[in-house]
Protein backbone atom coordinates (compact mmCIF):
# COMPACT_ATOMS: atom_id res chain seq x y z
CA UNK A 1 0.00 0.00 0.00
CA UNK A 2 1.17 3.65 -0.47
CA UNK A 3 2.70 5.49 1.81
CA UNK A 4 1.80 9.20 1.89
CA UNK A 5 4.26 11.78 3.01
CA UNK A 6 2.91 15.47 4.43
CA UNK A 7 5.25 18.10 5.56
CA UNK A 8 4.05 19.85 8.88
CA UNK A 9 4.97 22.25 11.55
CA UNK A 10 4.64 23.36 15.08
CA UNK A 11 6.31 26.07 17.58
CA UNK A 12 8.73 25.10 20.36
CA UNK A 13 10.30 28.19 21.78
CA UNK A 14 8.99 30.52 19.40
CA UNK A 15 10.76 28.65 16.49
CA UNK A 16 9.16 27.01 13.86
CA UNK A 17 9.89 23.08 14.52
CA UNK A 18 9.42 20.78 10.82
CA UNK A 19 8.06 17.45 11.48
CA UNK A 20 7.55 14.78 7.85
CA UNK A 21 4.33 12.72 9.03
CA UNK A 22 4.39 8.84 7.03
CA UNK A 23 2.01 6.42 7.03
CA UNK A 24 0.40 3.93 5.11
CA UNK A 25 -2.99 6.20 2.83
CA UNK A 26 -5.93 5.72 3.94
CA UNK A 27 -5.10 4.40 7.35
CA UNK A 28 -7.60 4.95 10.41
CA UNK A 29 -6.29 6.36 13.49
CA UNK A 30 -3.02 4.46 14.15
CA UNK A 31 -0.63 4.64 17.13
CA UNK A 32 1.94 7.11 16.40
CA UNK A 33 5.65 7.13 16.63
CA UNK A 34 7.72 9.76 17.53
CA UNK A 35 11.51 9.29 15.41
CA UNK A 36 14.29 11.45 16.71
CA UNK A 37 17.41 11.83 14.42
CA UNK A 38 20.66 11.75 15.92
CA UNK A 39 23.63 14.40 16.11
CA UNK A 40 23.85 14.42 12.22
CA UNK A 41 20.33 15.32 11.38
CA UNK A 42 18.24 14.88 9.06
CA UNK A 43 19.47 16.72 5.88
CA UNK A 44 22.28 14.09 4.86
CA UNK A 45 21.36 10.30 6.16
CA UNK A 46 18.58 8.36 4.39
CA UNK A 47 18.54 5.81 6.70
CA UNK A 48 16.49 7.61 8.88
CA UNK A 49 13.69 8.27 6.12
CA UNK A 50 13.98 4.30 5.07
CA UNK A 51 13.69 2.88 8.53
CA UNK A 52 10.18 5.23 8.68
CA UNK A 53 8.94 3.60 5.87
CA UNK A 54 9.56 0.47 7.00
CA UNK A 55 7.94 1.64 10.49
CA UNK A 56 5.12 3.23 8.60
CA UNK A 57 4.32 0.41 6.18
CA UNK A 58 3.85 -1.81 9.58
CA UNK A 59 0.53 0.45 10.37
CA UNK A 60 2.07 2.99 12.60
CA UNK A 61 2.44 7.39 11.95
CA UNK A 62 5.92 7.88 11.75
CA UNK A 63 6.64 11.91 12.99
CA UNK A 64 9.78 12.59 12.06
CA UNK A 65 11.34 15.46 14.36
CA UNK A 66 13.28 18.23 12.77
CA UNK A 67 14.11 18.91 16.39
CA UNK A 68 17.31 20.64 15.41
CA UNK A 69 15.43 23.58 13.93
CA UNK A 70 15.65 24.38 17.68
CA UNK A 71 19.04 25.84 17.79
CA UNK A 72 18.86 26.51 13.79
CA UNK A 73 20.96 24.02 12.98
CA UNK A 74 21.77 21.14 10.41
CA UNK A 75 23.66 19.22 12.73
CA UNK A 76 24.27 19.38 16.10
CA UNK A 77 27.42 20.83 16.78
CA UNK A 78 29.62 18.69 19.28
CA UNK A 79 30.95 21.67 21.34
CA UNK A 80 27.28 23.41 22.21
CA UNK A 81 25.86 19.49 22.80
CA UNK A 82 25.38 19.53 26.68
CA UNK A 83 24.11 23.11 26.98
CA UNK A 84 21.24 22.68 24.07
CA UNK A 85 20.27 19.21 25.49
CA UNK A 86 17.43 20.15 27.31
CA UNK A 87 16.55 23.06 24.88
CA UNK A 88 16.22 20.24 22.46
CA UNK A 89 14.45 18.05 25.21
CA UNK A 90 11.87 21.01 25.78
CA UNK A 91 10.82 20.78 21.66
CA UNK A 92 10.81 16.73 21.81
CA UNK A 93 8.28 17.15 25.06
CA UNK A 94 6.13 19.85 22.67
CA UNK A 95 6.40 17.32 19.82
CA UNK A 96 4.96 14.88 22.05
CA UNK A 97 2.14 17.33 22.87
CA UNK A 98 1.37 18.39 19.21
CA UNK A 99 1.24 14.68 18.30
CA UNK A 100 -1.28 14.21 21.42
CA UNK A 101 -3.46 16.77 20.02
CA UNK A 102 -4.01 15.24 16.63
CA UNK A 103 -7.41 13.69 15.36
CA UNK A 104 -6.44 11.19 13.42
CA UNK A 105 -4.27 8.86 15.31
CA UNK A 106 -4.76 6.82 18.41
CA UNK A 107 -3.41 9.31 20.79
CA UNK A 108 -3.40 6.37 23.53
CA UNK A 109 -0.87 4.62 21.84
CA UNK A 110 1.92 6.97 21.35
CA UNK A 111 5.96 5.79 21.30
CA UNK A 112 9.30 7.00 20.70
CA UNK A 113 12.36 5.51 18.41
CA UNK A 114 15.40 7.33 19.10
CA UNK A 115 18.94 7.04 17.40
CA UNK A 116 22.04 7.93 18.92
CA UNK A 117 21.73 11.69 20.54
CA UNK A 118 17.56 11.19 19.80
CA UNK A 119 17.67 8.05 21.99
CA UNK A 120 19.50 10.15 24.89
CA UNK A 121 16.52 12.70 24.27
CA UNK A 122 13.84 9.85 24.12
CA UNK A 123 14.72 8.37 27.09
CA UNK A 124 14.54 11.27 29.35
CA UNK A 125 11.40 12.54 27.38
CA UNK A 126 9.42 8.97 27.82
CA UNK A 127 10.65 9.21 31.81
CA UNK A 128 8.50 11.49 32.43
CA UNK A 129 5.72 11.14 30.16
CA UNK A 130 3.12 8.13 30.86
CA UNK A 131 1.88 8.87 27.37
CA UNK A 132 4.58 6.96 26.18
CA UNK A 133 3.60 3.15 25.98
CA UNK A 134 6.82 2.08 24.10
CA UNK A 135 10.21 3.50 23.63
CA UNK A 136 13.16 2.15 20.99
CA UNK A 137 16.65 3.02 22.19
CA UNK A 138 19.04 2.90 18.99
CA UNK A 139 22.67 3.13 20.32
CA UNK A 140 22.09 5.99 22.69
CA UNK A 141 23.71 7.11 26.07
CA UNK A 142 21.90 7.08 29.18
CA UNK A 143 21.64 10.92 29.44
CA UNK A 144 23.08 11.82 33.30
CA UNK A 145 20.86 14.15 35.31
CA UNK A 146 17.93 14.29 32.87
CA UNK A 147 15.90 11.31 33.80
CA UNK A 148 12.99 12.15 35.77
CA UNK A 149 13.06 11.55 39.62
CA UNK A 150 9.79 9.80 40.10
CA UNK A 151 10.57 7.90 36.22
CA UNK A 152 8.93 5.14 35.50
CA UNK A 153 9.91 4.10 31.55
CA UNK A 154 7.53 2.49 29.12
CA UNK A 155 8.50 -1.07 28.02
CA UNK A 156 12.04 -0.67 26.20
CA UNK A 157 13.94 -1.80 23.32
CA UNK A 158 17.81 -1.60 23.54
CA UNK A 159 19.77 -1.98 20.21
CA UNK A 160 23.66 -1.65 20.59
CA UNK A 161 26.77 -2.23 18.97
CA UNK A 162 29.32 -3.98 20.60
CA UNK A 163 32.06 -1.97 18.71
CA UNK A 164 30.62 1.90 19.21
CA UNK A 165 33.54 3.74 20.04
CA UNK A 166 31.01 6.97 20.00
CA UNK A 167 28.55 5.69 22.37
CA UNK A 168 30.35 2.79 24.37
CA UNK A 169 27.93 -0.72 24.75
CA UNK A 170 28.50 -0.04 28.05
CA UNK A 171 25.61 2.60 27.99
CA UNK A 172 22.83 -0.02 26.54
CA UNK A 173 24.15 -2.04 29.75
CA UNK A 174 23.40 1.04 32.07
CA UNK A 175 19.79 1.56 30.21
CA UNK A 176 19.17 -2.15 30.98
CA UNK A 177 20.11 -1.72 34.57
CA UNK A 178 17.97 0.94 34.79
CA UNK A 179 15.27 -0.71 33.05
CA UNK A 180 15.82 -3.38 35.36
CA UNK A 181 15.57 -1.71 38.43
CA UNK A 182 12.63 -0.02 37.56
CA UNK A 183 10.67 -3.36 36.79
CA UNK A 184 9.73 -2.67 33.46
CA UNK A 185 9.25 -4.72 30.25
CA UNK A 186 12.51 -4.79 28.10
CA UNK A 187 14.81 -6.24 25.42
CA UNK A 188 18.09 -5.82 24.49
CA UNK A 189 20.13 -6.90 21.72
CA UNK A 190 23.69 -6.22 21.33
CA UNK A 191 25.15 -6.86 17.67
CA UNK A 192 28.92 -7.91 18.19
CA UNK A 193 30.61 -6.82 14.80
CA UNK A 194 28.68 -3.53 14.55
CA UNK A 195 29.95 -0.53 15.58
CA UNK A 196 27.55 3.39 15.85
CA UNK A 197 25.14 2.53 13.10
CA UNK A 198 24.01 -0.64 11.74
CA UNK A 199 24.76 -2.53 8.22
CA UNK A 200 23.77 -5.24 6.56
CA UNK A 201 21.94 -7.77 8.13
CA UNK A 202 22.34 -6.26 11.57
CA UNK A 203 20.46 -3.31 10.17
CA UNK A 204 17.63 -5.66 8.52
CA UNK A 205 17.49 -7.68 12.14
CA UNK A 206 17.43 -4.16 13.98
CA UNK A 207 14.22 -3.08 12.04
CA UNK A 208 12.64 -6.19 12.51
CA UNK A 209 12.92 -6.25 16.05
CA UNK A 210 11.84 -2.78 16.15
CA UNK A 211 8.34 -3.51 14.00
CA UNK A 212 7.73 -6.30 16.39
CA UNK A 213 8.05 -4.58 19.77
CA UNK A 214 5.91 -1.44 18.57
CA UNK A 215 3.39 -3.96 17.27
CA UNK A 216 3.16 -5.60 20.76
CA UNK A 217 3.14 -2.74 22.65
CA UNK A 218 1.47 -0.52 20.66
CA UNK A 219 -0.50 -1.93 17.91
CA UNK A 220 -1.63 -4.90 20.53
CA UNK A 221 -0.40 -7.91 18.06
CA UNK A 222 -0.42 -11.44 19.94
CA UNK A 223 2.60 -12.39 18.56
CA UNK A 224 5.87 -11.73 21.24
CA UNK A 225 8.55 -9.73 20.46
CA UNK A 226 11.52 -10.86 18.84
CA UNK A 227 13.83 -12.46 21.70
CA UNK A 228 16.64 -10.20 23.04
CA UNK A 229 19.60 -12.15 22.60
CA UNK A 230 22.85 -10.48 22.75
Amino acid sequence: MPISLERRTFTSGGKDIAVETLQVEGLLRPPAVVMLHGADGLSENVQYYEGAQVVAAAGFQVNLIHYLDRTEENRASFNTLFQNFQIWLETVNDSLAWVADRTEVDTSRIGIIGVSLGAALGLAAASADRRIKALVHYFGPLPQGAIAADAHLPPTLVLHGALDAIVPVANAYAVEALLRQQDVPHEIMVYPDQGHGFRGDARTDALERVVAFLGHYLAGHDASPLSGRR
